[in-house]
């Protein structure tokens, strides 16, 4: 009698090299996700934050442009005077406005002109938004849960 032989087919045995080519390849898919979203988040902030200076000094050129008017003698409408009476120059005079920066923000800006000469005395940016109370935060009494 002969014998036959049957071959019979068995898959691969799935083994532990496997296993792991696959936790790592899934292990770098997540890494390479997050990584995509924190430098999306980074962009985000840089724009965000060219722009807010970007804004900054559009401002600030604006009060340069308005303190370089004031001292040749020209009085702008957005100006308010203020006389600053003092023993050693009677000329003085105080000056105040404001540029805006943003929705929320202005240049603030103070100066002292006498004649020729001037001194800042303020130039600040301001948040003039409303600020917005948070009422009822669920906070920590100090005593322990029982």
């Amino acid at each position: 009698m002969t014998e036959k032989r049957r071959e019979t087919f068995s898959p691969p045995a799935v083994g532990g090299v496997s296993l792991l080519v696959a936790f790592a390849v899934l292990c770098l898919t997540v890494f390479a996700l997050l990584s995509l979203t924190t430098v999306q988040a980074d962009a985000r902030l840089a724009e965000a934050s060219a722009r807010a200076v970007e804004e900054y000094y559009a401002a600030d050129c604006a009060a340069q442009e308005i303190l370089a008017r004031l001292r040749s003698g020209e009085i702008p409408v957005e100006v308010t005077t203020h006389s600053e009476d003092s023993w050693h120059s009677p000329r003085m005079t105080r000056y105040t406005y404001e540029v805006p920066i943003s929705d929320s923000q202005e240049l603030q800006v103070e100066v002292l002109l006498d004649g020729e000469d001037y001194e800042i005395l303020r130039w600040q940016a301001q948040y003039t938004g409303e600020w917005e109370t948070v009422e009822g935060l669920d906070l920590w009494d100090g005593t322990l849960f029982e």
